[in-house]
């Protein structure tokens, strides 16, 4: 493929390649590739593929081959469909199907069935919970119904590895308008009137951080992605590079042409192979294209990016310390200012932007700066992107409008909690949110309504309990891992948090005091207060939104020596009670003999030897063994 030379060369680009996406967007008229009549797209997110999606495809593929229909049908990968909790997912268009948990073994029969018999397989549609009866489209489920995906756009849409189908759906279009037709400032200020604001956590105004740097006069500039997505259990970032990472290369030149910057840096963890492969070949594919380069189509615009490789450290998503660590240095953060803006990467000016953030740059100049500003709320404008998890039925990534409530995501869109148990916290921000109760679960999403609540927006981790959650034991989860990811730099956040988590651990081992909680409360004020960076600034949140909204069972671990969920080992007490038939299956089990009795009498366990393993309970056949 020769280089685009020009914008207009590209927009009959966009017209030839269309004909790539017919079948899955059903256009009316248009005609699909050659044949194809019927195209399968299988998810090729980390998820899927882990498992057994790449079999999937081979199986179908081999399948559809055997069945004679090989130049009628095609099969494709795709990105993340964004529900996870039913993958693999296959999409049948232009029949407009959605499969879910689809194995390598069912190729056979929705070959036969579907593809030869035109009968949709039943048994591996969804099953709306509250409906009771099967689905066959995205539109249907509720999973969907309330979302709407922006950032998302090009996930479960496009393969990510044919920039051809990038093209088919507008990809680098925004580019070229942006090259060819506009101003540094008219870009920049098109940004400010979208009101979009980071997706990385702080929600500072996008526009206004490309205008700093802008602003700040040297001749090399860099733009830097931010892809260091470390939240336990947040996975929004490494799936969009998965699905669409030409929309991330085409909004950082964007970026590059606004600032006056011809570099980019894309600051991704090593763990994330999947996204780095498909970066890899995206850019490729784009210098091929002449979209990454120089003179990028046909102008004297030139942009090229370089990826650098994170070993996985959270305090690295705080920019100044990403800096350092593309710069070979130790990543810890330095004080503010001097802002990036002014002296970041090499001391440039540099523009730090995360994923997400980027992800809805080609959308907004495509659209308007208008149309985005109408989607949100007044200070929070557009969609944010969630990756939902922990106790609920419909794991996975959601994208609905600022302003949705935190009952509509759980309930409408992820089916409520797992098993029929009772709702009893989310923690949104990750390590750095807090927990939100049943109290407030009609609160808008948006940076102010979480902040007002102890909590906040963070990347996107959304994480739910239930009623068997011990809250005492979430804090020191989270605190566990901030310690374990302190850079060490400052005294607050490398001391004062590890004090923190010693007192944690000496209240859910039953030795807590009634003054453990009024230091815990003390001493994580004092460590928001002073520590250098956000890592440590926020990491006693979720220590301070569990003191507020639960303090009853910190007080059961204080004062009764109970955990009131059944989850602090040290606090557990094993009973053997009168269902007790006497067939010493237990006593056989218990790996330190701590139980007695005789056959078919009532059994006891001695509480100054059982080590609460549980092994009495699960041997036991008749459910005589309780956990107090």
């Amino acid at each position: 493929m020769k280089k685009i030379a020009s914008f207009d060369e590209l927009k009959k680009l966009n017209d030839e390649f269309s004909p790539l996406l017919a079948l899955r967007l059903a256009k009316a008229g248009t005609k699909a590739e050659g044949k194809i009549k019927r195209e399968l797209m299988v998810c090729g997110g980390t998820g899927c593929k882990s498992a057994r999606g790449a079999e999937i495809v081979t199986s179908l593929r081999d399948e559809i081959s055997k069945a004679g229909l090989a130049e009628e049908v095609k099969v494709s990968i795709t990105g993340c469909f964004g529900f996870c909790e039913k993958g693999p997912v296959v999409s049948v268009s232009p029949d407009n199907v959605f499969y879910i948990q689809v194995t390598p073994e069912d190729a056979e029969e929705m070959v036969k069935e579907h593809l030869v018999n035109n009968k949709v397989v039943d048994r591996l549609l969804y099953e709306e919970p509250t409906l009771k009866q099967k689905v066959k489209t995205q539109a249907e489920m509720s999973f969907y119904k309330k979302q709407n995906r922006i950032a998302l756009r090009n996930c479960g849409l496009i393969n990510p590895e044919d920039i051809k189908e990038t093209i088919a759906a507008g990809g680098y279009l925004a580019l070229g308008k942006v090259i060819t037709s506009m101003s540094q400032d008219e870009v920049i200020q098109e940004m400010i009137n979208s009101g979009l604001r980071g997706r990385g956590g702080a929600g500072f105004s996008t526009g206004q951080k490309w205008n700093f740097a802008k602003r700040s006069v040297n001749e090399k500039k860099y733009v830097v992605c931010n892809a260091d997505e470390g939240d336990p259990g947040a996975f929004m970032d490494r799936s969009i590079l998965e699905g669409d990472p030409n929309g991330i290369i085409e909004a950082m030149a964007i970026a590059g042409f606004a600032i006056g910057a011809n570099e980019g840096n894309i600051y991704i963890r090593a763990e994330y192979p999947l996204a780095i492969e498909r970066l890899n070949i995206a850019m490729r594919q784009a210098r091929e294209f002449g979209l990454l380069g120089d003179n990028i189509l046909g102008t004297n615009f030139s942009f090229d990016i370089k990826l650098k490789y994170g070993a996985g450290a959270f305090v690295c998503g705080e920019e100044t310390a990403l800096i350092h660590s593309i710069e070979g240095e130790r990543g810890e953060p330095t004080t503010k200012p001097p802002f990036p803006a002014v002296s970041g990467l090499w001391e440039k000016p540099t523009c730090v932007n995360n994923v997400e953030t980027l992800a809805n740059i080609p959308a907004i100049i495509n659209n308007g700066a208008a149309w985005y500003s109408s989607i949100g709320t007044k200070t929070s404008k557009g969609t944010k992107v969630f990756a939902l998890a922990g106790k609920i039925n419909n794991v996975g990534l959601v994208e609905v409008p600022m302003g949705t409530t935190l009952r509509e995501i759980i309930y409408d869109i992820g089916g409520g909690i797992k098993d029929g148990r009772e709702f009893k916290a989310v923690q949104t921000g990750g390590p750095s949110g807090g927990c939100i109760t049943v109290a407030d679960l009609d609160t808008p999403i948006d940076y102010e309504s979480l902040g007002a609540i102890g909590s906040m927006m963070g990347s996107g981790g959304m994480i739910v309990m239930d009623e068997d959650n011990c809250m005492v034991d979430i804090a020191k989860f989270y605190l566990e891992f901030t310690v374990e990811e302190s850079c060490g730099k400052c005294t607050p956040c490398r001391v004062g948090n590890k004090r923190l988590l010693e007192m944690l651990n000496k209240i859910t081992d039953g030795k807590g005091t009634e003054q453990d909680l009024v230091d815990l409360k003390n001493l994580s004020e004092t460590i928001k207060d002073t520590s250098l960076c956000g890592l440590g600034q926020t990491a006693p949140n979720p220590v301070l939104s569990t003191l507020k909204y639960f303090y009853d069972e910190y007080e059961a671990h204080v004062k009764e020596k109970r955990c009131p969920s059944g989850v602090c080992q040290a606090l557990l007490q094993y009973t053997v009670t009168d269902k007790c038939i006497g067939c010493t299956k237990c006593a056989r089990n218990c790996p330190v003999n701590c139980i007695s009795g005789k056959v078919k009498q009532l059994h006891v366990i001695d509480q100054d030897k059982c080590i609460k393993c549980g092994a009495c309970q699960t041997a036991c056949p008749v459910d005589a063994i309780i956990k107090k």
